[in-house]
Parts: structure tokens; C-alpha cells; sequence
């Protein structure tokens, strides 16, 4: 409460559109997040005259741009590790901004949902099962008519925090998998083709007969794509929504947040859930920035975290809970210009 008392009077004490004709901010990263950060600075843009150009480019690209300091911030849908920020000229903060869903989508003539356990994904995707008919798919679908046509694995052809959040779920739930391929944002995939971002991802399964891949919920939703129930580690089948990525969210958030949220042991929580974040410089006095960027950066990013959390149900992105607003709100707190804090 005390930080939010302090922020408002900030807040009212910073006249942004007195900044507007010479303050901006660039961002790159997260095509995952794309849908949602457009709406937010198309609508940020309107209300005070700020500009936030973003570049939905790849979280890996994101993590490599900020990192050279080539851009205000980064956009990741994986949490860096210690080594990666280590290649960083200061500290990098976490902040996340949404939680999202990773769905399994498909392009096969059937009336009915798919369902698919983790041994057939991973099987999938290690090239061990290679026709929609397999037994192992018929077993649980017998609903089904299941075709006899060869399935085509899509996955990423760019560094990608989907790709993160993806493998990060399949490390997890194949022995065979985490030894093998592991999780990155960019791995040595078994088989398949590749699609840039998850747009392009997505348009690869609408043209292909058979094809089979993973991308972001808002892509699947938005382009009338069918998405698979998902059995979950308690045994339940789980169909992608705001409510079953909301409930994969309820566990210990650490104070970086960097965090894994994905193969969740809740009952009703959906299995391939992740954060997406912005990566952002502690110390904002670098490269000639000055206070009022400083000062103006630190409410665009309260902004998105607080009021403009309304605009994440809309796009299929779950808002932040409660555990985890509290924890941005620390991160925002530890900022600092000339090693004092943005917001005192």
C-alpha cells in the first residue's frame, strides 16, 4: 500500500506529455507477447503522446539486443540464467507482464478435440511416432477418425521464448528428451520444418495437411485453429483458457521472478503455461539517458503491469496475479538513476 502511495504521487508529479516530443522507447523480442504489447502502446501512445516502437523479433533476439544495449528493453518469454545475464554490462531485471498459454495445434480432417498425453508430444516431436493413426493417439481418441496420413512436426526456426517455455515442458516430462535436446530458446530439433515466429509457425500448419505444432494461444485463436486437450500431471485432461493458465501461476514466485511455470501439479492448471517479461537495465543512467527517460520508462512499465492488465483477457493472455504484481512492484521499487532510486 505504502508503494502505491508513493508511485501515485510520482506519478502526478511527472508531466509525460511535456516529454512527448522528445522521449520514446524501443523494445524487441517476444513475438509470443507481440498481440498484446502492440495493444498496449497503441493505447499508451493515445494517452500521453509517448511512442514505443516494438520488434516482435524472437525473445532470443530480445535477449541479445538488450544485452548490447541496442534497444530500451527486451522482450522475453524465457527467463535468462545466470550465465546468459553475466554477459550483460550491469544488472538486467526481470519483469514480467502476462502469463501465457503454449497450445498444441493441428491441421487434420476430425469432428471432435484431439487429446494428448506427454508421451505422445514428446513422441512427436522425437520423431518415435510418425502417423496420426499410431495406436498410441488412437488409444485415447477413440472418438476420433484419426487419418493414416503422415504427421508434419513444425517447430521454430528463430530464438524463441515459445520455444523456451515449449522444450523447458518437454525436458521435464521426457527422460529421453532433457538428455538428448534439453531446453533453450533455440534447440537441435529431432525432425521437422521450421516457421519464423509463431505467426509464421501458424501459417505453416493452416497450409499443411497433417502438420502439428506449438505456438502461442492468441495465434491459434485468432486464426480458427483447432487446439488439443492437454493431459495434465494429475492425470486430467486440460483444454488451453485464461482460467487454466491462471491457476498454473499459483506457486511460489521467487523475488527475480524467474520462474518455470510449466507441467504444474494443480488439478485443473494447463501444462505448457509461461510468463513473458521485459528485460530491463537496474541502473537506467547509461549511454546518455536521462532522468526524465528514466523517470518516464519506470511509469510506462507500472503502467503495463497495473492499469493496463485489462487488455491481457482480450488477447488470450492471463493477467498477473496478485503474488506476482507484488513482486514487480519490488523490482520497480530497486531502480535507479545514478545509483538513487527512480521512484523515492
Amino acid at each position: 500500500m505504502k508503494f502505491k502511495m508513493i508511485l501515485a504521487a510520482f506519478l502526478m508529479i511527472i508531466s509525460v506529455k511535456g516529454y512527448a516530443n522528445d522521449i520514446g522507447f524501443v523494445g524487441a523480442g517476444s513475438t509470443f507477447a507481440y498481440p498484446l504489447y502492440s495493444k498496449m502502446f497503441d493505447v499508451y501512445h493515445d494517452m500521453t503522446g509517448i511512442k514505443v516502437n516494438y520488434q516482435a523479433v524472437g525473445s532470443g533476439a530480445g535477449q541479445r539486443q538488450i544485452i548490447a544495449r541496442a534497444i530500451d528493453f527486451g522482450g522475453s518469454d524465457a527467463f535468462m540464467s545466470d550465465a546468459q545475464m553475466s554477459k550483460a554490462p550491469a544488472k538486467l531485471l526481470h519483469i514480467p507482464t502476462a502469463l501465457g498459454a503454449v497450445v498444441m495445434t493441428y491441421n487434420i480432417n476430425v469432428k471432435g478435440k484431439l487429446r494428448l498425453t506427454p508421451a505422445i508430444i514428446a513422441g512427436i516431436y522425437l520423431g518415435k511416432i510418425k502417423k496420426w493413426n499410431d495406436m498410441r493417439i488412437k488409444s485415447i481418441n477413440p472418438h476420433l477418425n484419426l487419418p493414416a496420413e503422415n504427421i508434419v512436426v513444425v517447430h521454430r526456426s528463430d530464438g524463441s521464448g515459445t520455444t523456451f517455455i515449449f522444450t523447458d515442458y518437454l525436458s521435464k516430462i521426457s527422460k529421453d528428451w532433457k538428455k538428448n535436446i534439453g531446453r533453450d530458446t533455440s534447440v537441435a530439433w529431432p525432425v521437422g520444418i521450421g516457421g519464423k515466429g509463431n505467426a509464421g509457425v501458424a501459417g505453416l500448419i493452416k497450409q499443411i495437411p497433417g502438420a502439428f505444432g506449438y505456438v502461442e494461444l492468441i495465434y491459434a485463436s485468432s486464426n480458427n485453429m483447432p487446439m488439443g486437450y492437454l493431459r495434465n500431471s494429475y492425470g486430467n485432461f486440460v483444454y488451453p483458457s485464461l482460467a487454466s493458465v491462471t491457476v498454473a501461476a499459483n506457486i511460489k514466485i521467487p523475488a527475480d521472478t524467474r520462474v518455470s511455470l510449466t507441467d504444474t501439479a494443480s488439478p485443473n492448471g494447463y501444462p505448457i503455461a509461461g510468463m513473458t517479461w521485459l528485460l530491463v537495465y537496474q541502473e537506467q543512467h547509461y549511454l546518455g539517458r536521462s532522468r526524465a527517460k528514466a523517470k518516464a520508462f519506470v511509469k510506462l512499465i507500472w503502467w503495463m503491469t497495473h492499469a493496463g492488465q485489462k487488455y491481457t483477457k482480450p488477447l488470450e493472455y492471463s493477467p498477473l496475479p496478485k503474488n506476482v504484481v507484488k513482486s514487480v512492484d519490488n523490482i520497480l521499487q530497486s531502480m535507479t538513476y545514478d545509483g538513487k532510486p527512480i521512484i523515492r
